[in-house]
């Protein structure tokens, strides 16, 4: 069968990114559509022979302006949005059997009229557009420049909206990444969907490097120089609904190590709040990441995520979470894998990291907990809702 794979932007390494590299690998010759390509970040993910981009790549290439600056900064992307649901209704997918879309705000919204069928997996409705508006709204800006910020945002995330609720009875069935994720869909879209939770990598999986060793190459020594120091861990994209502040303040609050792999727009705002007992790694491979999970104490997540790759990496490392009380944390972890913390507030984050070196976690529970997410456990399903959505012809 001929396939063809739908993402709206590859424009940053992140979970749902993930998802696709799968997708990608399950279906080697089916081309990527996607709204925008940067091909410095995601290159050595999705081959550029591989990627279809829209109209909207050619202008940006034109004008010399990209990779987009305004990509890497809070907000700013949203004066994009407008352009974003015409740009994907505008490829032809006729000569396909079948699409699969990865989903987190207008990959669903392509235009195939049951010809080819389409399954489309949902990371989430657009969160700025539905219960995370408002959250967009109070981090727009002071003075002139936010009011009219906002006044656009306002106009533009309503017709979205509508755009949003409408494009979401094409996909001919729909994959939600977690209960919390159905949930949405259900609520905004009025539509049932099956849960089908994302696989971790295979790598996380590999027994070759005990709990005991922590990968150091020669370059990444100083990062580690605490490596024999109890330490809390964060790995992630650092933007703002992440919550990565509540780390870096309970941290500040107990003046214990803190380390913090990943990049983003939110990076400089963080540092400003950081504490000496604070690093920044910046990005770091997969290798480093897994050294970094093994030594630490415990790995922090603190935001509302719709499900969260990174607990289940720090489980296949032998090492327990403390998560946020809420989302898809809920469902892949309990109480022999993680702490919870029940409010979104640096005291209650730092309460629970107070008490947490007194708790004891078994390495080995923590790694059978992510065998349940295995890749081929996801590969299976996606390839027999695929069948069942053919064999409906």
């Amino acid at each position: 069968m001929k396939v063809a794979l739908v993402h709206e932007l590859l424009t940053m390494r992140g979970g749902a990114e993930k998802v696709l590299r799968v997708f990608a690998a399950l279906f080697p010759d089916a081309p990527i559509y996607t709204l925008l390509y940067d091909e410095k970040k995601l290159g050595d993910w999705f081959p550029k022979e591989r990627i279809r981009t829209s109209r909207l790549q050619r202008s940006a290439e034109r004008l010399n302006h990209f990779p987009f600056s305004i990509f890497n900064r809070a907000f700013n992307h949203h004066l994009y949005l407008k352009r974003f649901p015409r740009a994907v209704e505008e490829w032809d997918f006729s000569g396909f059997d079948l699409v699969l879309s990865s989903s987190s705000a207008f990959a669903h919204g392509i235009l195939t009229n049951g010809r080819p069928k389409h399954l489309c997996y949902v990371h989430s409705p657009a969160r700025y557009l539905w219960d995370r508006t408002h959250d967009v709204m109070d981090r727009a800006g002071n003075g002139l420049p936010g009011l009219l910020r906002r006044a656009y945002l306002s106009r533009a995330f309503h017709k979205l909206r509508v755009w949003d609720a409408e494009a979401a009875d094409r996909p001919d069935r729909l994959l939600a990444a977690s209960r919390t994720v159905q949930g949405r869909i259900n609520a905004y879209w009025r539509r049932e969907s099956t849960v089908l939770y994302p696989p971790i990598d295979d790598f996380w999986l590999e027994q070759s490097s005990p709990k005991s060793s922590v990968l150091s190459p020669p370059s990444f020594s100083d990062a580690l120089s605490t490596k024999n120091t109890p330490y809390y861990f964060v790995a992630s994209t650092l933007v703002p609904y992440k919550r990565i502040d509540l780390a870096v303040k309970a941290a500040n609050r107990l003046q214990v190590p803190l380390k913090i792999a990943g990049e983003g727009p939110d990076r400089k705002r963080l540092e400003s709040l950081a504490g000496p007992t604070v690093e920044f790694l910046g990005y770091r491979t997969q290798e480093e990441l897994r050294g970094l999970y093994a030594g630490a104490t415990a790995t922090l997540f603190p935001g509302d995520e719709d499900f969260g790759l990174v607990p289940l990496e720090s489980l296949a490392c032998g090492t327990p979470v403390i998560a946020f009380a809420s989302g898809g944390a809920k469902e892949t972890l309990d109480a022999r894998t993680a702490a919870f913390f029940e409010e979104p507030v640096e005291t209650s984050l730092a309460a629970v990291m107070e008490r947490f070196p007194k708790m004891v976690f078994s390495p080995d529970l923590c790694k059978a907990r992510a065998r349940d997410f295995s890749r081929p456990r996801f590969e299976a399903a996606i390839l027999q809702e695929a069948q069942a959505l053919l064999g409906q012809n």
